[in-house]
């Protein structure tokens, strides 16, 4: 059963790169704000995080980031550790979401979309050492609640989807 778990989460992670990579080449969502997208794999990070819980859902947030980071972004760059920052505290919060509140797939999808945007911000305080750039946190949560919702409905298919097919 732990090879079909490592197989099935490593064709997970290559989804989730995929759709990451995919989706920057999209650049509707950074005209809107900079920096913005609609997160396509966090449909796959929600996916992770119902079907495998929190350690999992970290481990797989940390390893699409960072190979996203080796392919495209860089490591340890702004990009990457805004992407970090953001991905592992929106995984913390839907898991928390998902396991001790009545919440949806859906609602669970916006307070991700939510989180990962809380989690840039802070990360942009300490790294450009202002509060000031609080200021966009605004515009960013304003944007999290329709991409929260969309990835949403999107994820609540897909799981749908998986228990009618599931095959232990």
């Amino acid at each position: 059963m732990e090879l079909r778990k490592t197989i099935t989460l490593a064709m997970l992670l290559a989804l989730g790169v995929v759709l990451n990579i995919m989706e920057s080449m999209i650049p509707i969502m950074g005209n809107i704000i900079p920096g913005s997208k609609l997160g396509l794999a966090n449909i796959v990070v929600i996916f992770v995080i119902y079907f495998y819980g929190l350690r999992d859902g970290l481990l797989f947030s940390f390893t699409r980031v960072f190979i996203v980071g080796l392919l495209r972004t860089g490591l340890f760059n702004i990009v990457f550790l805004f992407s970090l920052s953001g991905g592992l505290l929106s995984v913390v919060c839907m898991f928390i979401a998902h396991k001790f509140t009545k919440l949806s797939i859906v609602g669970v999808s916006i307070i991700g979309a939510i989180t990962h945007s809380i989690g840039q911000i802070i990360a942009a305080v300490f790294l450009f050492q202002t509060i000031n750039i609080i200021y966009y946190l605004p515009y960013l949560l304003l944007l999290s609640l329709p991409t929260g919702f969309i990835i949403g409905v999107i994820s609540e298919q897909v799981i749908n989807q998986y228990q009618k097919i599931k095959i232990n």
